[in-house]
This record gives structure tokens, sequence and C-alpha cells, in this order.
């Protein structure tokens, strides 16, 4: 029996989405944007990457033929005739929201047909009431923070007033999210969870999809790092996912990454978290080597959201993304005859774009296999149709909003 492994480039965009204008995003075009600022020069690093974009490897899985079916033009310095391997397409997303768990689920075959909760823009972002609570039944002086921000950059802002007050940053983003960001020792780590348990709790009402800890570490603004003890709380999936059918078939689903907390440890058997890339791409080849017959490996690569895209880190991005596809080949190696590889995203995040939040885009889908014939996929209408594809493939019942490309 086939076995199936789903990678999640997470905030890989690869041009506009059909409805882009409802959420500001006209013109955001992670990968196109990249690659031009590496043609022009613009992405160059001291001692490190330059020159035009080098993605040999996604190229030939089609990487250049789904970007131009989804917005009509070849990132800069890509061939238009790579040796192509395996199945291309692009796909668009018919959830209401761009954030991280809309993207995953629709993958995995449930579009969210809701309209999340989110927290407005101003200063302060969160209700009194909300805070109060918080406060209260946490036993806390107060909270600093209260505002939309990057993570790591308000961790650098208030880190030392964090320390030195006992107040946790608490703040948001254009997502559904409430982040709550402490020390972890001069906080503590199972303390900063106590209270994330109740804020998870609390924002319930307000139909916010996750509350998430943000510890660090480090002495002063010049050095805090985020660490890999951070835990999501989100609301679970309204129905069965992908991961659901294939645990409920007796089969393996080994999450890799932050894959289980984005689906609130619906559907996966099997937990292997890492925080990096390198670490993640390492778990992802044990997790591999590990996996039977009918089978699933579920990874999320979230270095280029976290560290890159957020950031609006152009060489950082493309950094990150050439050291990927140079390792490519390590998981190709891992596939045996019947296994099915599909590549995607879950969102963009333009680094050229204003702000430091997602962008509505299309994703790039490139699925390849020993087995599997080369050519076009198609222009996908929703992002189900990888889950359903794959629900086909390892011959699990299929959902009810997606269909097989294969």
């Amino acid at each position: 029996m086939a076995r199936a492994f789903l990678f999640v480039l997470d905030s890989f965009g690869i041009g506009g989405a059909p409805d882009a204008e409802q959420f500001g995003d006209v013109g955001s075009n992670t990968l196109g944007h990249i690659a031009l600022a590496c043609q022009n020069g613009d992405a160059n690093l001291p001692g490190g990457r330059e020159g035009p974009l080098q993605l040999p490897n996604m190229e030939n899985l089609g990487l250049g033929q789904a970007a131009h079916s989804a917005c009509g033009e070849w990132p800069a310095g890509f061939s238009q005739t790579p040796d192509l391997k395996g199945l291309w397409g692009n796909a668009a997303e018919v959830s209401k929201g761009k954030d991280t768990p809309s993207g995953h689920w629709e993958i995995a075959g449930v579009p969210v047909k809701f309209e999340w909760g989110y927290f407005p823009t101003t200063i302060p972002c969160f209700p009194g009431e909300l805070t109060d609570a918080l406060i209260s039944r946490c036993g806390l002086t107060g909270i600093i923070g209260n505002r939309h921000a990057s993570g790591t950059q308000i961790i650098a802002e208030l880190g030392e007033e964090h320390i030195a007050s006992g107040k946790p940053i608490c703040y948001t983003s254009a997502d559904s999210v409430l982040q709550i960001a402490a020390h972890e020792a001069a906080f503590g780590l199972n303390r900063l969870y106590e209270i994330c348990e109740i804020a998870y709790e609390l924002v319930q009402p307000y139909n916010i999809g996750r509350v998430i800890a943000r510890p660090f570490i480090g002495q002063s603004a010049s050095n805090f790092t985020r660490t890999g003890n951070r835990r999501d709380y989100s609301i679970p999936p309204p129905e069965p996912t992908l991961l659901d059918r294939l645990k409920d078939a007796g089969r393996q689903v080994i999450a890799v990454g932050k894959i289980a907390d984005i689906f609130a440890h619906c559907g996966p058997t099997d937990v292997r978290k890492a925080n990096v890339k390198e670490a993640i791409f390492d778990a992802t080849i044990k997790a591999m080597d590990d996996a039977g017959d009918g089978d699933l490996v579920f990874t999320n690569f979230v270095d280029f959201d976290m560290l890159y895209g957020h950031r609006r880190d152009i060489p950082g991005y493309a950094s990150a993304l050439e050291s990927f596809d140079k390792r490519l080949p390590q998981l190709i190696e891992q596939l045996r005859p019947g296994d099915l590889m599909i590549l995607t995203a879950d969102h963009g995040c333009d680094p050229s774009w204003p702000g430091s939040e997602h962008t509505r885009e299309q994703v790039p889908v490139l699925a390849f296999g020993p087995n599997l014939g080369s050519g076009s996929a198609g222009s996908l209408h929703t992002f189900a149709d990888i889950g359903e594809t794959i629900a086909k493939y390892l011959a699990v019942s299929a959902g009810s909003y997606g269909k097989s490309f294969l």
C-alpha cells in the first residue's frame, strides 16, 4: 500500500488569490517578489547568498509553471522549460481567513466557512473585561503590550520591562489570536502555560481561534530569543479532517512541527515537535523512515513565515528557500515505489508587502512520486483538493468539499 507525505512550506505563496482585493492584497506575490529582488541584487547577503534565486529541485517539480498559472508571470530567473517531474498546480483558498488554521484545515479537507473573531487595531486592542478577567484569575499585577505587533519586535521592546515587572506581554495580529510572551526563567514556563489555558477559556466568547504561549530566553533586548517551547491552544476543526479519517481507518498520522497544535491534536497519532527548519527537516526524514503502508506524514516548515515573512526579510526568505531546495533530494530519496509527496503552502506572507501580516495568495501544489506521471494538475479552486487527493490515494473515505486531482 502507498504512503503519503504532505509538506507545508508555511507562507510560500505564488501570487494573489482571486479574492485578494477583499483582503487588501492585490499584487502580493511571495515567490515573485523574492525572485525579482534576487535578480536585481536586492537580496544579497554579505558573506551569504547572492545572485538570482536558485531553486532547481522545486523548478523541476513545476514551481515556475505553478506560479505562471497563478499570476501569469514567470518568477525572475526561472527556466520556462525545466526537466519537469511529477504534477504541478496552483490552488486558491475558499476559507474566509488567511490564517494558519484556516489554510491547514482546508488543505486537510475542511474549509472554514464561519467568520473568525479578531481584535481591533486600536490601542489597547483587547476588551477591558477580557484583560480584567485574565489579570484577576491569574493573579497578575497587570499586562503589557495590548496591541497588534510582531512577536520578535514586541519581545525586544518590552522584554526587559516584563522581567522587571512580572507582567506578561500580550499582543495579537491580523489572525484570530491572542499571543502571550513571557521569559522562561524569570516568569516560568509552566506559569505561562497555565495563564494561556485560562486565556483560551476567556477568549471563547469572542470566537478567537488560538491562544499561543510564546516563551523566550535571554538577558536583554540584544539577545532575547524565542524558544522551541511554544504551545498553541486551538479550537478544533468544525468537522473531521483527513487526519481523523486516516486515524479512524487505523492508519498512522505522524505530525511534525506545529501540525498537531494547529489541529488541536485531533487526528495525529504520533506527534514530533521541532522548532527550526533544520530540526524540522531532520524530524521529517525520521518520520518518513518510520511511516508504514497507508500512513501519512504531515509537516509544517514554519521558518519561512515566522522568521522571514512576518519580519519582511527578503534575503532571509530567499536563503531559507535555497537551503530547503538543496535538502529536498533527501526527502525524495526516502520515497518508495507507490509513495506520494506533495509540497504546498497555507497562505502567503510576501516579505515585500506593507505591514507584517499574511497575504491572501494562491499556493503551489507540487506532487511527486516514483510511479507518478508528469504534467499539470490544473488550477484548484480549493485547498481541499489536496486532502482529497491524498484520501483517494490512501484509499480512505472521501470528504465533502474537494476532489482528487489524480
